[in-house]
């Protein structure tokens, strides 16, 4: 499955007042220091305070995406981030076209995305002054980024590039903006060999590798317990630790349950994996966080989707949280054992310990009864498909091996649900920002890392109008994405808790007058499909996941089912409703 990716490639004649060649301005300088962080892909667009930087891409070009809208470019990063383990790069004009990358920053830093993120600035001498296009981008993005710059000086934009890169991708993943003003490109550089600098951060050193002595509580603990239970996160993925995760649980026989952002950490079919927890986890996972003795978090920031009401979480647990974040360990939740480390090498030095398989049987069969009586499961009582049935189907045509990327909402739980993730870096989701539109640009720079993948991007018929636009790249790019849409044809999350708290007063989030998206899909030159019936999807499915083009299918289903098993607001994992046994 090839994508092709237009670049231009020819090199501007530059005439008239040729530079020196031993002089480099500022944006050559900028495209440099990009090609020695081994960058290959930028996502941007352009505009007055970056034209500078554009006219050196130009003229040395690195494979660019123009993305129809800065969310979009920013999203695609990070898509593109989260599958191919490589920072996302993202390049916008100063002020729209900055704030239109918060979304996708504050998205970022709350998922641990690795992204460096290019603003320009107006030029220094009239920062302040409310010039044409100006924003504090600085200001702006101090809460939601893991650090920040502007450019004061040319000399110092290799050392800056190279510290952020260095930043984004190391300790805990996150987004680092670089604000560059605009006299700061056209500057001329002293020398035309761009080195990369030496790194000097002595403030900034991540703790990798683990105490020796708590990873010697664990394994003690370990001994007493009687219902132990790991809580696999996003850590496990982003350290590329998932072989030795699974040496771990197997070597051990420990049950497993995963976050949202955790799932693939370990595979979905595998026989110790409980499901995913929290707010519409399964019924067997959430009683066992409720009932463990032991729960060792790796690699979770214990939210308030995962953990429900706090005075009830793993309340006869002792806890073990290993995390390479130490600002997360007992922020939320009383830690006894806390291991600030990277999730692969805190695992590594634990199976170095030569741990043995734990004699905890009734436990195991406590939990594979509850796994047998109360499954994940749906009733149709209805004329029409459900959204479940759908992603049924599309597992099973895509053999379960699909990237699988959500925007946020009823869809998203139900994919993180039906979707058995058996493979790591599969699935990409908003998970602590939620944010809607998310789901299909991701799925561009899924596709982008990995082009010989099939790519399905899930998304509701209101968060996919928010970034619908970037049609535009599959057309131009024929990526070959498959979107299903989910069409309830109203805000499913929104409506379904107005149901179940608000005395079904559904304000704003029935959606009766939509554009025809299959027409739509046609307006853009990619093939549209309009799903009613299951036996209409199997067919159209059959069609798309043969092909290697992209495609739009509609599937209009049941407005008024509810994601189930949920936790309500306030209540105790233990508390779930809509369980059935």
């Amino acid at each position: 499955m090839g994508v092709n990716i237009n670049v231009k490639q020819e090199k501007a004649q530059v005439m008239g007042d040729e530079k020196p060649k031993s002089k480099l301005q500022g944006s050559d300088v900028f495209i440099q220091s990009l090609q020695n962080e081994g960058v290959d892909m930028i996502f941007g667009y352009p505009g007055g305070a970056v034209l500078p930087i554009y006219d050196a891409l130009y003229k040395n070009p690195i494979p660019h995406i123009l993305a129809r809208h800065e969310q979009g470019a920013i999203h695609a990063a990070e898509g593109y981030a989260r599958v191919s383990g490589k920072t996302g790069v993202v390049i916008a004009t100063s002020g729209p076209g900055a704030t239109n990358l918060v979304t996708g920053i504050a998205d970022a830093m709350m998922d641990s995305l690795p992204l460096v993120v290019f603003t320009g600035q107006v030029a220094s001498a009239v920062i302040g002054t409310d010039a044409f296009q100006e924003a504090d981008i600085m200001g702006i993005t101090q809460p939601i980024t893991k650090h920040n710059y502007q450019v004061k000086n040319v000399k110092d934009l290799p050392r800056i590039i190279h510290e952020a890169f260095h930043i984004a991708s190391t300790g805990r993943p996150g987004p680092v903006l670089v604000d560059i003003p605009k006299n700061i490109s056209n500057e001329v550089f002293t020398t035309s060999d761009v080195k990369v600098p030496e790194l000097n951060l002595p403030g900034y050193q991540p703790t990798t590798s683990p105490s020796y002595l708590q990873i010697k509580k664990v394994t003690q603990a370990l001994q007493r317990a009687k219902k132990p239970l790991i809580l696999a996160g996003a850590g496990i993925l982003h350290g590329k630790a998932t072989n030795e995760f699974v040496q771990l649980v197997e070597k051990t026989g420990i049950p497993v349950t995963n976050t949202l952002l955790g799932l693939g950490s370990i595979p979905g079919n595998h026989p110790q994996f409980l499901g995913m927890a929290g707010m519409h986890g399964t019924y067997t996972a959430n009683m066992a966080i409720y009932e463990a003795d032991l729960l060792i978090n790796i690699g979770a920031r214990f939210d308030d989707r995962l953990t429900g009401n706090l005075e009830h979480f793993a309340r006869n647990a002792t806890v073990v949280h290993i995390d390479i974040d130490p600002a997360e360990i007992g922020k939320n939740v009383d830690t006894a054992i806390p291991i600030v480390a990277d999730a692969k090498e805190a695992i590594q030095a634990l199976l170095k310990l030569k741990i043995e398989k734990l004699s905890i049987e009734p436990w195991l069969n406590k939990l594979n009864e509850m796994k047998r009586d109360y499954p994940l499961q749906y009733t149709n009582e209805s004329k029409k498909m459900l959204p479940q049935e759908v992603i049924e189907l599309v597992h099973r045509h895509t053999k379960g091996n699909a990237i699988v990327t959500t925007d946020v909402g009823q869809h998203q739980m139900w994919a993180a649900q039906f979707y058995q993730f058996n493979h790591p870096d599969h699935w990409v989701t908003s998970g602590g920002l939620g944010t809607m539109g998310f789901g299909f640009p991701a799925a561009i720079g899924a596709q982008i890392a990995k082009p010989t993948e099939t790519v399905v991007a899930f998304t509701g018929d209101g968060g996919f109008q928010m970034t619908s636009q970037e049609l535009s790249l599959l057309q131009e790019n024929q990526f070959p994405v498959k979107i299903i849409i989910l069409n309830n044809q109203c805000l499913g999350m929104v409506r379904q808790w107005q149901e179940s708290f608000y005395e079904e007063r559904y304000s704003e989030s029935l959606l009766p007058s939509q554009p025809d998206f299959v027409k739509l899909a046609d307006a853009y030159e990619i093939e549209g499909y309009k799903v009613e019936t299951c036996e209409e999807a199997e067919e159209v499915f059959k069609k798309i996941f043969a092909s290697n083009k992209p495609a739009l299918i509609d599937c209009r289903v049941e407005q008024m089912e509810n994601v189930y098993p949920m936790v309500a607001p306030g209540k105790g994992l233990h508390e779930m409703i809509g369980v059935k046994g």
